[in-house]
């Protein structure tokens, strides 16, 4: 199948264009590269063997995104990775995170509509939960309140998608909330890069350790959680992008139970920031300068997931345990070290 992954050059985006190689599909890649280089397109390349089709644009213009879809009217079914999406960042930049994350998927289901293609994998996240009353949170849990503008442009985007598969008989949805991508391909070829200073935990973790960062900040130590700092679901990139593979599978096999459906992506187990820390000094043996800070706004104190629905019904189970997450996040960071000499 002809799949396009938008923002597939981005971090979670590379990596599931490589599993959906592995599995013989097509893929084009759309990509702006405002948080991403060229260069993963060639590692990709060297991972799968296989090169994507890859065109350099910005899917909120509407006439260049049109142009795309007359150009690639065969496309099967579309992963939509492309939006901003750290959290401290669309709180000081609200406008540039509505004008981005939404325009771009309201020209990507226009292009759906016009051009009939079938299939919409969402890239959703756990911030539609806003801080859950009840933990683990469940695909049936109550929407609440966003804490920040990037989870309201994710609440207003399943809405979007929500209103557009009714509207539109002819499109069918899975918006995949995940929670808190970490690690990187064993192959050490790509992995989570940002460009300037990183808004995620785990890059600011490694970048500190090989001494491009000083000092790591841990946001908020006075939270009501095992020590204080702030819990997470964390779950391996890869586990991730297999899962976006599966989703598609099913929706072209026609195993859809409903125009859209959502589903949890995690591990089911939340850990604190000071956990995920203690994880990466064991596997590196480097000991890391940090200091815990004043909580961030627009953080939640705490969210974990209920995975028995997307273990159930897609058949998916995250593998990899914390230490593997974070020993493969710090032999990413070594690999772009060694590359740069």
């Amino acid at each position: 199948m002809k799949i396009l992954v938008t923002g597939g050059a981005g971090y979670i985006g590379s990596h599931t264009v490589v599993e959906l190689q592995k599995q013989g599909h097509q893929v084009v890649i759309v990509d702006n590269l405002s948080n991403s280089s060229a260069d993963v397109i060639d590692n990709i390349v060297k991972i799968s063997g296989v090169a994507p089709v890859f065109e350099k644009f910005d899917l909120t213009d509407q006439a260049l995104t049109a142009d795309f879809f007359k150009r690639h009217s065969n496309i099967d079914g579309i992963i939509h990775f492309a939006a901003f999406k750290a959290v401290g960042e669309s709180v000081a930049n609200p406008l540039m995170y509505y004008r981005n994350n939404i325009q771009s998927l309201i020209n990507i289901l226009e292009g759906m509509k016009v051009n009939k293609i079938p299939y919409l994998v969402f890239s959703s996240s756990c911030t539609v939960y806003g801080q859950p009353d009840e933990l683990p949170v469940k695909e049936t849990s109550p929407i609440k309140e966003a804490f920040s503008p990037y989870g309201f442009t994710k609440q207003v985007s399943e809405a979007i998608i929500r209103d557009s598969v009714v509207a539109y008989p002819g499109i069918k949805a899975i918006a995949l909330r995940y929670f808190n991508p970490i690690g990187a391909h064993d192959s050490a070829l790509i992995g989570e890069l940002p460009l300037g200073v990183p808004n995620n935990l785990l890059p600011f973790i490694t970048q500190t350790a090989i001494g491009i960062r000083q000092e790591l900040n841990v946001f908020g130590s006075d939270y009501n959680t095992p020590d204080g700092t702030a819990v997470r679901d964390y779950i391996h990139v890869v586990d991730l992008a297999q899962a976006h593979v599966i989703a598609v599978d099913r929706m072209i096999s026609r195993k859809s139970k409903a125009p859209m459906e959502v589903f949890n992506l995690g591990t089911g187990n939340g850990l604190t920031v000071l956990e995920v820390i203690n994880s990466f000094e064991r596997v590196s043996g480097v000991k890391l300068n940090y200091r815990l800070v004043e909580r961030r706004p627009g953080d939640v104190e705490k969210v974990w997931a209920d995975t028995a629905y997307a273990n159930e019904e897609l058949g998916w189970k995250a593998k990899k345990a914390v230490d593997e997450m974070t020993l493969s996040a710090w032999k990413w960071e070594l690999a772009l070290a060694d590359r740069k000499k």
